[in-house]
């Protein structure tokens, strides 16, 4: 008998969705709700520097929305989905504590659906050889993995990466001072290779330098033999002393004149006593690492109190204890898109908080998406910081290990409203009031997932097919204008709050396969009924 079922995580709710409230927490609803499948517009507030070229996005608004935007309006989809290289998210920790910028401390069943929601979203976005790395502390760890190999697939899992956070133990801890926070890291796809890391004397103890060889540290221990017998590797060598040394089973790893080569430009040398010879590689030479799971080294990756040092600096007029209290080293992003990234790479952060992982990523060249949900933690911190790296006056942080200089810019956006109300009485749906004209126009293109073409009459294209908002009743002479507006072999889909009776059939008359949408219900889930 087969087996049948899988083996997942469960818990309360979890058939249901997760949207956010106007006071910051969260609202459990219906998959079917409006408010979870709808597309909301992402309105321009203003830009920072040239924002031109490289594409980096500054989303004010709740993940939800802004990641929706990214993954179905189709300007956005055209230039973010599929594009990310990697998604670093920092979630709340959920460890009991209140915050003053966000309240961590939600229901566990609440934040695994808050973090399923969100890794739905994120994984459409994820380039074929992106990952998602999620930093999180003892508290959720353990069923944070159960989620992302549910949602990613446990074949996709590529490591668990312990970052030593502190730099003193805590002494008043009554049983483990807890040191270290931890990075689990799922790729998009399987087969994910990381970048490699430089050679360092720490990793490869093996590599000395006992006799101050001027090329620095090395290793004398390589094999010289070939892996394979071939009949040009079969010779001897005479050693200095006049003995003999003769081949290996399979012969010399390289050719008679090649090996000679070799030992005349001293990479070669002879074992004291003539017993044999070795190969000399220097650590100068070595092609890198693969990156450890175990990140303890303070001057590489930093540490939690050195954050906050960076963010003082930034921010030197505000008192500590009102600084954003959960900042991230520069340097510990730094090693995260050294290993996981190439310049030029899209970068997404979805919890963005005080802005580090764009900060870091623009001052080591690469492209970022940052959503902050909170709107005033956007205007204390997430904003002027990156103001103060396109303009070159952020000394902090990696700015001199990378020589920033300053440069780039980006957009500055904001999450638009729902373009639908809800009557928690009789659960009935209703256009908003600022639904109407050109605004109702721009949201029924986002939802149905047309391109915005300003070409009246019609204000949206998919193909061949055009799209028609028209705000108030649509009756035969409207249908008649707008099919007369249409090019050969073209159809059209007609949005409005009301129909005429006769609208419908005329519509299919005069052109066969374009379709009637009634707002706002035909726009749930889709656009259909």
């Amino acid at each position: 008998m087969e087996p049948s079922g899988r083996l997942e995580l469960t818990w309360a709710n979890k058939h249901l969705r997760l949207i956010s409230d106007p006071e910051g927490g969260y609202e459990w609803v219906d998959p079917a709700d409006p408010r979870v499948s709808e597309v909301r517009l992402l309105h321009h507030v203003d830009a920072v520097g040239d924002d031109s070229a490289d594409g980096n996005l500054l989303i004010e608004g709740d993940a939800l929305h802004a990641l929706t935007a990214l993954n179905r309006i189709p300007e956005l989809a055209k230039r973010y989905a599929g594009q990310v290289r990697l998604v670093y998210i920092d979630p709340p920790f959920n460890t009991g504590q209140a915050f003053a910028h966000y309240y961590d401390n939600l229901e566990h069943s609440v934040w695994l659906s808050m973090l399923r929601d969100r890794l739905v979203q994120l994984k459409p976005l994820l380039a074929p050889n992106g990952s998602i790395w999620v930093h999180l502390d003892d508290a959720e760890v353990h069923r944070c993995r159960c989620v992302m190999d549910e949602v990613l697939g446990a074949g996709n899992f590529v490591a668990q990466v312990t970052w030593r956070s502190s730099d003193n133990s805590n002494n008043d801890a009554r049983t483990f001072s807890n040191d270290t926070n931890t990075l689990l890291v799922y790729s998009r796809t399987p087969g994910w290779i990381s970048e490699r890391e430089p050679a360092s004397a720490d990793r490869l103890p093996h590599y000395k330098n006992p006799d101050n060889d001027p090329r620095g540290p090395y290793f004398d221990g390589n094999p010289l033999n070939s892996p394979n017998p071939r009949e040009n590797l079969m010779y001897d060598l005479e050693a200095p002393d006049g003995s003999v040394i003769p081949h290996p089973p399979n012969g010399w790893r390289w050719e008679r004149s090649t090996l000679e080569r070799r030992m005349a430009s001293g990479e070669i040398r002879w074992r004291p006593g003539y017993t044999g010879i070795f190969r000399r590689t220097y650590l100068a030479d070595h092609s890198g690492l693969p990156a450890s799971n175990l990140w303890a080294d303070l001057d590489q990756t930093g540490h939690n109190r050195q954050a906050k040092y960076e963010l003082k600096n930034l921010f030197p007029g505000l008192p500590t204890a009102q600084l954003f209290k959960t900042p991230k080293p520069e340097r510990l992003m730094r090693r995260i898109l050294a290993v996981a990234t190439d310049p030029g790479d899209l970068v997404l952060d979805c919890f963005a908080g005080s802005g580090t992982t764009a900060a870091v990523g623009q001052k080591m060249g690469r492209r970022w998406v940052a959503i902050e949900r909170a709107a005033d933690t956007v205007d204390r911190f997430t904003r002027p910081r990156l103001e103060l790296v396109v303009k070159g006056e952020d000394p902090g942080g990696i700015t001199q290990a990378v020589e920033w200089k300053g440069g780039g810019g980006f957009r500055h956006l904001r999450v638009g409203p729902s373009m639908f109300d809800l009557d928690a009485e009789t659960g009935d749906v209703f256009l908003a009031e600022w639904a109407t004209n050109g605004a109702f126009s721009e949201a029924v293109a986002a939802q149905l997932g047309f391109a915005r073409a300003d070409e009246p009459p019609f204000c949206g294209r998919k193909g061949r097919t055009r799209l028609a908002v028209l705000d108030g009743v649509v009756g035969e002479a409207e249908v008649e204008y707008l099919v007369a507006a249409l090019d050969e072999r073209e159809r059209v889909v007609v949005v409005g709050q009301a129909f005429t009776e006769e609208a419908e059939p005329t519509l299919r008359r005069l052109s066969p396969g374009s379709k009637v949408r009634h707002a706002p219900h035909d726009l749930l889930r889709g656009g259909r009924r």
